[in-house]
């Protein structure tokens, strides 16, 4: 496994594609897999003898955090451990009584060189761990509420980083807290502010992208809440702007966000009339990422779409929405997201129920899975689908993939997806866990589509003594001990972390390797990079890093 260091810019690189600027390629028509199927390599990683704690909706971290050439996995139930990569062995473990949703970080949080890990938690918990365990610092962001939203970027252009966190609870400001690497409370925090236009509620997914939307090399928060409504702030907590096509004046969250774009304009819905449905977002995690490759950024948000007219309201469907930096939806060339794509029949939800299953998280994926440069936006649906719409707004191939298998009388969801191109031949894999519904008595599985859709691989995850099985958080794709290939390693329900080798994919190339795009859970696809054959790896050094594993041709989480 080659260790590198990755830095906020990085100039050293041959080929570099920034967010989502992905390489033309070639396409060619799919041959068939030269990979295996996924080999049990070990499980029950962080339990106890004789039991398990309950896994949720974090995806594992992979990084070698004490530096000694072998790779750690870290990861967060409740308590949060850091496991030998090679052997699944615990090397430590924080205890703690609180539920663990957001995926966990690893970063430099100060630029000092050594890696942090950073877990937000119920009970209003932000704690930062040290590379041995021990807590370095802990916070009570808001004061009450489950800290679900953790995301983590440099702000600005310090050399530190820092860590945004977003509430599950109910109130109508201050959902978004920012905290720089020595736990001070940034300035204009939290957001929105008391007294300040605009709607908003709580958070109760990982509903927080940070990102440059305009270029400048400061970024922007967008957090979409549990209303129709978005937030958009700046480095500072201040509301960005709209357009003024909605009304002089206005920020994001004083528009709100209809199927139709016309009820946008309008500024509100007739609710029960045809054309005035709109869309909660309140488990929705954006993504910021370039879709076509023109240099600017956009903003990706899956909606669940209700009809506001019936009481109680009455789910329809979840859909991908695309917007610019001043709120507009986006169009480009041929591309119209202005008017949305039409749901695929039977797009209503299967339960939203978690005392039958386990909730679905329709968190977006951002990758270029046919190699033609634009962007493909995946994510797993409450229809017991795994969806993957092209810019013309049709899913192409086999897509939607139907994770509820024919002739089962139980429903299956799917996971945040993650994206590698395993054999290097232009298209990439989709790779995905499954979980079950509760009295089931069925596995969940570990999944490989091609990027058409089609199913390569299923293998079954280990099963417990529950009811049910599988696992609800996004596999991390990575190198986790000495050989070429990589490995898949997952956070499951019932049977704590489970790794596999991915046979014959030495040479992959990683697009969305783990849950919410890097280790850094900012929402963000990974810097692209390309290393010409032959070539030894680039260094890449700045004012602050992260060791991580680095594939020959990929890129970097």
């Amino acid at each position: 496994m080659k260790l590198i260091r990755t830095a906020q810019w990085l100039g050293m690189l041959a080929v570099l594609c920034v967010a989502a600027q992905f390489p033309p390629q070639i396409v060619q028509a799919k041959p068939a897999a030269q990979f295996s199927a996924p080999v049990l390599k070990w499980q029950r990683g962080g339990c106890f003898p004789t039991w398990c704690q309950t896994g949720w909706y974090a995806s594992p971290a992979v990084a070698d955090i004490d530096k000694d050439g072998q790779a750690e996995v870290i990861w967060g139930s409740y308590d949060v451990v850091s496991l030998n990569g090679s052997t699944g062995a615990q090397e430590w473990r924080a205890s703690n009584g609180s539920r663990v949703w957001p995926s966990i970080v690893v970063a430099d949080l100060t630029g000092n060189g050594s890696l942090e890990i950073i877990v937000g938690r119920s009970g209003d918990q932000l704690t930062v761990y040290n590379s041995a365990g021990g807590v370095i610092w802990a916070r009570n962001p808001f004061g009450n509420g489950e800290v679900r939203t953790l995301a983590v970027s440099n702000l600005e252009v310090d050399g530190v980083l820092d860590i945004v966190v977003g509430r599950a609870s109910g109130g109508s400001t201050k959902q978004l807290n920012a905290f720089d690497g020595n736990g001070n409370q940034r300035g204009g925090w939290p957001a929105r502010r008391d007294g300040e236009a605009g709607y908003g509620w709580g958070m109760y997914n990982q509903n927080a992208a940070i990102g440059d939307l305009n270029n400048d090399g400061l970024k922007e928060v967008i957090g979409p809440t549990d209303t129709h409504y978005i937030t958009a702030l700046d480095r500072n907590g201040n509301q960005l702007a709209a357009s003024s096509i909605y009304g002089a004046g206005k920020v994001w969250s004083q528009v709100g966000v209809h199927v139709s774009h016309a009820v946008d304009l309008r500024g509100y819905a007739f609710c029960g009339m045809p054309g005035e449905n709109r869309p909660n977002f309140a488990n929705s995690a954006p993504v910021i990422a370039d879709v076509n490759g023109d240099g600017a950024r956009e903003i990706v948000v899956i909606g669940n779409v209700y009809n506001c007219g019936t009481n109680p309201y009455t789910d329809l469907y979840e859909i991908p929405y695309i917007f610019k930096a001043d709120r507009t939806r986006w169009a480009a060339g041929s591309y119209d997201w202005t008017v949305l794509p039409t749901p695929a029949s039977g797009a209503a939800p299967l339960s939203e129920d978690y005392n039958v299953i386990e909730s679905n998280a329709p968190n977006p994926v951002v990758a270029d899975l046919d190699g033609d440069g634009l962007a493909e936006i995946l994510y797993s649906s409450y229809d017991g689908r795994l969806h993957a719409f092209w810019l013309d707004k049709t899913q192409h191939g086999s897509w939607p993939f139907e994770v509820k298998q024919a002739g089962e009388a139980f429903i299956r969801f799917a996971s945040e997806p993650a994206v590698v191109d395993l054999d290097n031949d232009g298209q990439a894999e989709v790779i995905f866990a499954t979980w079950t519904q509760k009295g089931s008595n069925a596995a969940g599985q570990l999944i490989i589509a091609s990027s058409t859709g089609a199913q390569l691989h299923a293998v079954n995850l280990p099963r417990s003594t529950d009811d049910w099985d599988g696992a609800m958080a996004a596999p991390t794709v990575a190198n986790i001990d000495a050989d070429a290939d990589l490995e898949v390693v997952i956070g499951t329900a019932n049977m704590g972390v489970v790794a596999y080798d991915l046979p014959n994919s030495a040479n992959a190339r990683i697009l969305w390797g783990t849950g919410r795009g890097t280790f850094l859970r900012s929402g963000t696809p990974p810097v692209c990079l390309q290393k010409p054959a032959g070539s030894p790896p680039p260094t890449l050094a700045g004012p602050f890093f992260m060791y991580l594993p680095l594939v020959s041709k990929g890129c970097i989480p």
